[in-house]
């Protein structure tokens, strides 16, 4: 395996989805200290078409107390809104359980691990102080992250991962108010915004946004 470069964060390896790491934490047995104080955890259009398609709401009610936008590397995406004294996803029910746990967000279902989008395809790290509990067992990637076609969806994530460094470099780092500006909402209305048809398929609709995204940054670039 290769090193990786942050030691004391991760355990220094990259792992393959049929690889095995120490994550199982047995259902959490009420622990849900992972779902609190998390600040910055991103959405991507995936996860805000799994909401709107299994809540029954849109975007717009998601931002009106369970999402935010915030600022990420240059670019305004929406995330996990935290509640309360306990700082709390708005996700979790009174019991400390999640309210969404069936299709909830990607980065929800990789953790304890985190993406490596090095040498053009993804690798997992494992985040050594992530979970609170102390006795977990070997679990496959694979199993472990529960994603139907998930070689697919990785597939849709390194083109997220490369359009986000385009959108960055087109709306100059945010070193151009009114570029930036135009980047981000068109990056909102895009893949945000509009409205998923939530009888078909994402990754196809994924894909017609991604071309008309890409066209657009051109424009602007020209």
């Amino acid at each position: 395996m290769d090193q990786n470069t942050n030691p004391g964060i991760t355990d220094g390896r990259k792992y393959s989805l049929n690889d095995r790491v120490r994550v199982g934490c047995g259902d959490c047995k009420g622990c849900s200290a992972c779902c609190h104080g998390m600040e910055g955890l991103v959405l991507n259009p995936k996860d805000i078409y799994n909401l709107t398609a299994h809540l029954g709401v849109s975007f717009e009610e998601l931002m009106a107390d369970k999402i935010k936008l915030q600022m990420e590397d240059g670019l305004v995406l929406p995330g996990l809104q935290m509640n309360g004294d306990e700082d709390a996803c708005a996700f979790l029910d009174k019991n400390g359980r999640c309210g969404i746990h069936s299709f909830r967000p990607g980065i929800c279902r990789l953790f304890p691990l985190g993406r490596d989008y090095g040498d053009g395809r993804i690798q997992y790290i494992f985040l050594v102080n992530g979970c609170q509990k102390q006795e977990r067992t070997k679990v496959k990637v694979r199993k472990w992250i529960d994603t139907p076609d998930v070689e697919k969806e990785e597939e849709f994530l390194l083109k997220w991962h490369s359009f986000q460094k385009e959108a960055r470099a087109a709306a100059g780092d945010g070193r151009e108010a009114e570029k930036a500006k135009a980047v981000n909402l068109q990056i909102l209305k895009t893949f945000y915004l509009t409205p998923y048809n939530r009888e078909m398929d994402f990754y196809s609709q994924f894909e017609e946004r991604l071309e008309q995204a890409r066209m657009s940054l051109t424009n602007q670039e020209g």
